[in-house]
């Protein structure tokens, strides 16, 4: 008997779904046994299979949820000047945008979803810093006589790395 994708093969094994002939080459062991690649076909399980309208959907909501986050972050920076609460606060944002981008693509997972999700997240903290006025965010730092130095922007990139990780474990 030949092997039906190569006829100069000779071969005793046959698929165990349809039975066609195949050779050692072009067979592929699944959990019932040898199959041809015709019937194994091997897909992605639905939870990571995203289409271009689910993609679309997790980048409209991370934006939109990412533009009010970053809206009540840059609030609680310039009313509550405590920089370790920015570590709360990132992880929270990060939290909120997984979650809501995870139940906005109906709870798919993926490489693609956890990136945009770490954008939104980015995009959060961008809105925080640029959105509000600089003025007033730079005067109730002098008038309060926090440190304004390289301790706060690493405290804020702490923060913005720790909601970037929480995001990705949400869609991961």
């Amino acid at each position: 008997m030949k092997c039906a994708a190569h006829p100069r093969v000779e071969t005793n094994l046959r698929c165990g779904k349809c039975g066609k002939p195949i050779c050692p080459r072009c067979m592929v062991q699944t959990l019932v046994g040898a199959r041809c690649p015709e019937c194994a076909r091997l897909y992605k399980l639905p939870t990571y299979r995203v289409s271009t309208k689910y993609y679309l959907r997790a980048v409209g909501t991370a934006l939109g949820v990412a533009l009010a986050s970053g809206v009540l972050w840059g609030l609680a920076n310039t009313f509550i000047p405590f920089f370790f609460l920015n570590l709360l606060i990132g992880a929270g944002v990060g939290y909120a945008i997984g979650e809501v981008v995870g139940r906005a693509v109906n709870r798919k997972r993926g490489k693609g979803l956890a990136a945009v999700a770490s954008a939104g997240v980015a995009v959060s903290y961008l809105v925080s810093i640029f959105l509000l006025p600089l003025i007033l965010y730079g005067l109730s730092h002098i008038l309060l006589g926090l440190p304004h130095g390289l301790f706060h922007i690493l405290f804020d990139i702490i923060s913005v790395a720790l909601g970037v990780f929480v995001a990705v474990t949400r869609l991961r």
